[in-house]
């Protein structure tokens, strides 16, 4: 008779939240942890996004493990290759790879209420565990567009976040659909290369100049031989980070931050934009801040080319040559790219599998009936021994990095706990979960979303209901709860 294979923590995800987690878990003295991930190899989105020109929008030395930084960016703002290899390393230098398992689907999870245990369906066998962490990223699961005639297409399709590198975009004609943070570095990467690119936007970004430049050798030198060189070339970085969302995000809707920047935004589109027709099609109609901005310095300045052309009529439908929009012209193309983003608070995609809790209740059914919540990100009452690490009002804009060590060092705490007191079973309470909410919704005053002018946005930020499950503060007040909140808000009950 079998067995069913059991860990004490399944991790679902092998990007650089799962990666953070376990490394947290590891250093805290949990050794039975089994990563499981869809992919063929670490880093999440950066192991699925290959297109040309993928690069981090955060700047180098913020976009890093605290513990783990690294001196030899090739960049201020790194290409996606590099945390590729970033995350490679991770998984080498921490000795995680024999506690991965890849290509390897979660399909659900139950929580067995009797053996305090989840069991984890997966495409390669059946698990059973503690607990879980459902460590999958907001941009993981690509969001194809519902446009009539799409499947009807017969050249090449493909979503930016799955490129095809066999396909070869040279002298084609090219059409990309959206105008969001991915295809604002795909248009200008490609646009030298193809006969004719159409760029076909909804919304139009605010687009900013990008700090970008190579790090010269002397100065990845300095950083590793310079004692507190790296601390003090991260402390720099994430106090720009920090004024650039989360001070704008959270306070900007109260000082009225748009009045300042954006008049310099749009400056800065005149100066990169030469047909006045064109840069008004490209000038946001919503506040800065509303909907993530962009950062590229070569982006707006594409469209002074002759063989780039912005559609801004809307599509009416997709046929076998090409792309017809509302006017009744259809637009010839060869290939069809899809910069359409990702499934970021939709049912099917927090988390992409069911997650069934006390009495069988799906987390996806509750949030959808409830609208999302939960406990600093990383907990939810009626799902016991189960975690997230990007779960609704944890991140509150600063680096990814920063939220998955906030989240890790919480998960950690609660665990350490548990062991501590030999518990089988732990569980945020409803009182601690509805104090928390309380005081996230009592906070989104000031934040710029909830100004007038976001009305146009049309924002992945803002749920269906209207919401922005997004938590207000700075990140040293985020990682200082996270570590520090009451152990009490936890119950700990026993097999």
């Amino acid at each position: 008779m079998s067995t069913i294979e059991h860990h004490d923590v399944v991790i679902v995800g092998a990007g650089f939240s799962g990666i953070g987690v376990a490394i947290a878990l590891k250093k805290a003295g949990f050794e039975d942890v089994l990563l499981v991930d869809d992919a063929d190899g670490a880093g999440g989105v950066w192991h699925w996004n290959t297109y040309p020109g993928v690069a981090v929008d955060i700047p180098s030395f913020s976009y890093q493990f605290s513990y783990a930084q690294r001196s030899d960016w090739s960049r201020s703002y790194a290409k996606g290759a590099e945390l590729k290899q970033y995350a490679d390393r991770l998984v080498a230098d921490f000795d995680l790879a024999d506690q991965i398992r890849f290509e390897t689907r979660v399909t659900s999870a139950a929580y067995d209420e009797e053996e305090c245990v989840w069991d984890v369906a997966t495409s390669t066998g059946d698990l059973t565990a503690t607990h879980v962490v459902h460590a999958g990223g907001p941009l993981s699961q690509p969001k194809y567009p519902d446009i009539a005639g799409l499947d009807s297409f017969a050249g090449t399709v493909m979503h930016t976040a799955r490129w095809d590198h066999a396909a070869d975009l040279a002298g084609k004609r090219v059409a990309i659909i959206g105008t969001g943070a991915s295809a604002v570095q795909i248009i200008p990467s490609i646009a030298a290369d193809v006969e004719h690119l159409t760029v076909f936007q909804r919304t139009p970004i605010w687009c900013l100049p990008k700090a970008d430049f190579p790090l010269v050798a002397p100065l990845r030198a300095g950083l590793g031989l310079l004692p507190g060189a790296k601390r003090v070339a991260r402390l720099a970085s994430d106090l720009y980070v920090e004024a650039t969302f989360p001070f704008l995000a959270h306070y900007g809707g109260a000082l009225q931050a748009g009045k300042v920047l954006e008049p310099m935004a749009l400056s800065y589109l005149k100066s990169q934009v030469d047909d006045p027709e064109t840069r008004e099609k490209l000038t946001p109609r919503y506040g800065l801040g509303c909907k993530r901005p962009s950062f590229h310095n070569s982006y707006l300045s594409t469209f002074n080319r002759d063989n780039v052309a912005l559609e801004t009529g809307g599509i009416k439908r997709i046929t076998e040559t090409g792309v017809v929009t509302a006017d009744g012209v259809e637009h010839a193309v060869d290939v069809l790219l899809l910069a359409t983003g990702f499934k970021v608070t939709e049912k099917d995609a927090l988390p992409g599998y069911d997650v069934a809790g006390r009495e069988g209740v799906l987390i996806a059914d509750w949030w959808e009936t409830d609208r999302l919540q939960s406990y600093q990100g990383v907990s939810a009452p009626g799902y016991p021994n189960f975690f997230t690490t990007f779960g609704p009002y944890g991140y509150n804009g600063s680096s990814y990095f920063q939220l998955v060590e906030a989240t890790a060092s919480h998960i950690v705490r609660v665990l350490t706990e548990a062991r501590r007191r030999g518990a089988a079973e732990v569980e945020v309470t409803s009182r601690a979960h509805e104090r928390y909410m309380a005081s996230v919704r009592k906070r989104r005053g000031p934040q710029v979303f909830w100004q007038p002018s976001c009305a146009q946005a049309n924002s992945y930020y803002f749920t269906k209901d209207g919401d922005v499950p997004l938590r207000p503060g700075f990140t040293p007040e985020v990682r200082w709860r996270n570590a520090h909140f009451p152990l009490n808000d936890y119950a700990y009950a026993y097999a």
